[in-house]
């Protein structure tokens, strides 16, 4: 969580590696995409990787891997989870690019998950966030907290939509 005096560790350590792009007129992209696809120890762990991100949409992919399957071969759904929080999260760095290096926390709020199918080998994760505050909260120099929802769509290595999944997040921005 946030200090009084500053965002959390993790956010903080990821915020020193895109001070390069202070100042920039156009958001580094694939900078933010490299500095948060390796931010969270857990999804290191698990192998999810941000493959794609832009302003407001992202690509999070599971790789085809036996440990993450359940006990009838098909992708775990919380491997599935995952690559959707991740997708969304991605979005989010994408969405607030220019005021990356004030955000001071971005917390999961409520998830709806919705599975579709069973789902086998790689999968890729599409997420988007929107929020009627978001461009505001972006262009403004304030503090500002508000409410962000992302959404993915997860497919298959055939293409098939596997899941669906609804996100709610709460957001803090630090004043400029």
């Amino acid at each position: 969580m946030p200090t009084a005096n500053g965002p959390a560790p993790g956010i903080a350590a990821a915020q020193a590696e895109l001070l390069k792009l202070a100042g920039a007129g156009t958001p580094d992209f694939e900078q933010i995409r490299r500095t948060v696809d390796t931010l969270v120890p857990f999804v290191n762990k698990v192998g999810v990787r941000i493959t794609e991100l832009g302003a407001g949409s992202a690509v999070a992919e599971v790789p085809r891997q036996p440990d993450l399957t359940n006990h009838l071969g098909t992708v775990h759904a919380g491997a599935l989870f995952l690559a959707a929080e991740v997708a969304c999260a991605g979005a989010f760095s994408g969405a607030v690019a220019p005021r990356i290096l004030h955000v001071r926390t971005f917390v999961l709020r409520d998830c709806r998950s919705t599975f579709l199918k069973p789902a086998r080998g790689r999968i890729r994760a599409h997420g988007t966030v929107t929020s009627p505050a978001l461009a505001t909260a972006v262009r403004s120099r304030t503090e500002e907290q508000f409410d962000l929802t992302g959404k993915a769509l997860l497919y298959d290595d055939s293409a098939a939509l596997v899941a669906k999944v609804d996100l709610d997040y709460l957001c803090w921005l630090g004043a400029a």
